[in-house]
């Protein structure tokens, strides 16, 4: 039986127990991955160093996890705000979802479900990290809302505004 999250962050915090961090990392560090690969328009190169980055600042902080959600809501939450740091690196002078939007592409001939993924990439950054984790991580409102530092009804309106950007995407794309 493998160790649960708690058990591990305790022995890390508690006999900075190398072994059980590196065995959270085995446990989070695909699903980190995907999730910054998404925000970063699947640039694997920047999702990895951004993966990196997370570890860092979660091993050098997780006393401060309180335990009061899920290590992995604690854990997605430090990845999104490394990736909104990052991303203000690089692009100082614009407004953060100006800085990752793209303009519409055609649809290509390769499936539904890589329209779709397409169709995700023009939402903003936040909705994209909001669909993330409710339909690939399966986070409730309330998980994605503390995840991500949002009100919860900010959380519903970006998945109901996400919902009709790629509806207008995919009939966009349907009638070319």
């Amino acid at each position: 039986m493998s160790d649960s999250d708690a058990a591990l962050v305790a022995r890390v915090v508690g006999d900075d127990d190398r072994s059980a961090f590196e065995l959270l990392v085995r446990r989070y560090q695909s699903p980190l991955r995907n999730f910054l690969r998404r925000l970063a328009h699947n640039d694997q190169a920047r999702a990895d160093d951004l993966a990196q980055d997370t570890f860092m600042k979660a091993y050098k902080s997780l006393a401060t996890y309180a335990g009061t959600a899920k290590f992995s809501t604690w854990l997605y939450r430090v990845a999104y705000n490394t990736f909104l740091n990052d991303q203000r690196k690089r692009f100082p002078a614009k407004e953060f979802d100006e800085a990752v939007h793209s303009p519409p592409v055609a649809a290509t001939e390769s499936g539904a479900e890589a329209d779709v993924g397409r169709a995700l990439e023009h939402l903003p950054t936040r909705q994209q990290a909001v669909f993330y984790l409710h339909y690939k991580k399966d986070l409730s409102h309330q998980e994605i809302a503390t995840t991500l530092g949002l009100p919860l009804g900010t959380v519903k309106s970006d998945l109901a505004r996400g919902h009709a950007t790629l509806r207008h995407y995919l009939e966009e794309w349907r009638t070319k």
